[in-house]
Order: C-alpha cells, then structure tokens, then sequence
C-alpha cells in the first residue's frame, strides 16, 4: 500500500475506505469461501438442486392489529408484513422498517425472486407514517417502487433514516427529508413520551445495487430509544461478528430484538452475510439476552437454498437447546401484531 493511502487509512474509521467505499472491519472467518464463489454457488445449485418452494398456503397469515392513527405513548406495536418490514408503532409515532411491498425482489417487476407470501398488512391500510428506516440497498430491503408509493402518500410527512450514501438514491425518488447517519451516530425524532433516539449500529454486510458501484453505500441496523418506553434493536441483514458483543455493551438490553434467520445455505458461501437460526440465538445472548426475539428475513422471498420452512425449526430448536425462555421466542406469522405496554426491568450486568 503506498505510503499516503497508508496514512490517510489511519485517519478514517475502521468501516471507512479511502474515496468514499466502506468495508467489514472485522476479521471473517472465510471458511471455503474464494473468488468466484457466486458462480461456483449458482452451478451447485443447478446441479445438486434445492427443495422446491412450499405453497403460499404454508406461510400462515395472521389479522394484523395496528393502531390507527398511532398506539398510545406506554405502548410498543410490532405488526411483521414479511422480510425485514416491520410497522414498530412505539411511544407515539409510526416508523416502517425496509418497506417492502413489491411482488418481486429484483429491479424488474417480470424476474427475480418472487414473494412466497402476500404482505400480511395491506400497504392501503398503514397509519400515517412518521420515519422509515433503511438499512442497506438490497432490493429485498429498498424497494424502489414501495419508496415512491410511500412518498406520493405522505410526501414530506416522513423522515427517512438511511445509512451514509442514500441521500442522492432518495433524491433521484423526489425525497429530500433524509438523514444520513454512520455508525453509532443518531437521529432524535419527536415522540409523545420526549426525544426518541435512533442509533445507526455496526451490522456485518455490503451494499451493490449495480454489477460496479459496490460497497459505496454504508449498511447499518438501528436501535429505537425512546425516553421511557420500550428498546428495539433492529438487525437489518448481517452476518455473525464482534459487533453483535459491543452493542450489548454500549446500548442494551434490549425489550425486542428483531434478527435475520434466513438466507443462510450454503454456509460456506452466506455465511459471511447472513446470520444461521443458530447464530441468531447466540446474537441474541451478545446483545444482552433479554426481551423478546422476534425473527424476520425468512418465509418471504427464496434468496438461497434452505428449505424456506427450516429456518423457525432451527431456531426453535437452537432456542430450546440455550434454554432460554420459551415465552420471549415470538415467531410471528406474516401480519401478527405483537405488543408490549412498558419497559420490562433491567437486569444486572
């Protein structure tokens, strides 16, 4: 590395890489893992095959219960509508997680991976959105066509949250309320209980949305802390690292944690992106071990080659096996509405 390249790395954060790109600063384990590995991954899978895909039918759907137009302050509203969207209805205001409503995650609407179940809440039927927030640009996670909708809804209304690097994607869409945030860097939103804080967080992941501009776009999970309400701890899409450990440290505990479980096969080629049922569990300990788990990434569009019904079995079994409560493991249905009415008592560290 020439010398001023040398200097100028020594300068910038550990996730950060001279002209603007951003990196994993963490050691990964590669396992077998070597160039070309989508390939090599692409023809296994065309030549060993992959369980077929379960009827719509198996994903069972549940009647979402939101509020409208917000919850009240005291309470915290989760409704799943599949994939990493989230409507977390917490201490007054309405925030979506990755909006994703769209048939297909792919930039065309005719190919590319197609939803193996419909929304479980209806995108007619949201309340007023006050902030979304984007944890990378993975078209399963930003969605261009649910982000024009969105905005053609409630226009200015909603603040965005985005990593580093979103804000011209959002202005190409006619958005402009955008805040751009690094890791460990917040946002203050206006909430009924007082400010609510939400933390930009380290996640282990990258960003292409083109065949060449990759990594020039950060990647983040986030956490929602309200004044005096219940904490959410937010993934995104992540492997398993170090980050999972400090998190816990600097922030948590957490009242819900929302985790990634799917997309995880096979492991020596996902493995560096996205976390195993089992891997989930034991982010779930790093963080602090407490609050409910809530799995997402799963059940929604086919991106790898598990069973798309195995990754709730594992993470059951996973569950059981750490011998951690059986009541916070909330596997919820595509639409169920989970809720929590206060903050659950800190326990000693």
């Amino acid at each position: 590395m020439p010398k001023f390249e040398f200097e100028l790395m020594a300068q910038l954060p550990s996730h950060h890489l001279p002209g603007g790109r951003f990196r994993n600063p963490w050691p990964i384990s590669d396992g077998d893992w070597r160039p070309g590995g989508f390939w090599r991954w692409r023809l296994q899978r065309m030549f060993g095959g992959v369980p077929g895909n379960p009827p719509a039918a198996a994903f069972p759907r549940a009647h979402p219960e939101p509020a409208y137009p917000h919850a009240p302050a005291h309470e915290l509203r989760l409704t799943w509508v599949g994939q990493a969207t989230f409507l977390i209805q917490l201490d007054g205001l309405n925030l979506l997680t990755d909006p994703m409503w769209s048939g297909r995650s792919s930039p065309l609407p005719f190919a590319g991976p197609a939803r193996l179940a419909p929304p479980g809440l209806g995108f007619d039927d949201l309340p007023p959105i006050d902030a979304v927030l984007i944890s990378h640009d993975h078209y399963d996670h930003l969605d261009a066509p649910t982000v024009r909708r969105l905005h053609r809804r409630f226009g200015d209304r909603i603040q965005w949250l985005a990593p580093l690097g979103f804000a011209g994607w959002l202005a190409r869409h006619g958005i402009g309320r955008v805040a751009e945030r690094d890791w460990w860097d917040d946002v203050v939103l206006d909430a009924s209980g007082g400010p609510l804080r939400a933390v930009a967080l380290p996640a282990q992941h990258w960003c292409r949305r083109t065949p060449f501009a990759a990594n020039h776009r950060l990647w983040v999970g986030w956490a929602l802390l309200p004044a005096t309400g219940p904490r959410v701890y937010f993934a995104g899409d992540t492997g398993y690292c170090p980050a999972f450990a400090e998190i816990g440290e600097r922030l948590g505990p957490f009242d819900m944690q929302l985790l990634p479980i799917g997309a995880y096969e096979p492991r020596w080629f996902m493995q560096r992106a996205h976390l195993s049922p089992e891997e989930a569990v034991q982010a779930y300990r790093d963080l602090g071990g407490h609050g409910a788990l809530v799995p997402m990434h799963w059940g929604t569009f086919r991106l790898s080659d598990e069973d798309p019904l195995e990754p709730p079995v594992r993470l059951r079994r996973a569950w059981e096996q750490a011998g951690l409560p059986v009541e916070d493991l909330a596997i919820l249905r595509h639409g169920e509405t989970r809720v929590l009415t206060r903050r659950a008592p800190r326990p000693s560290r």
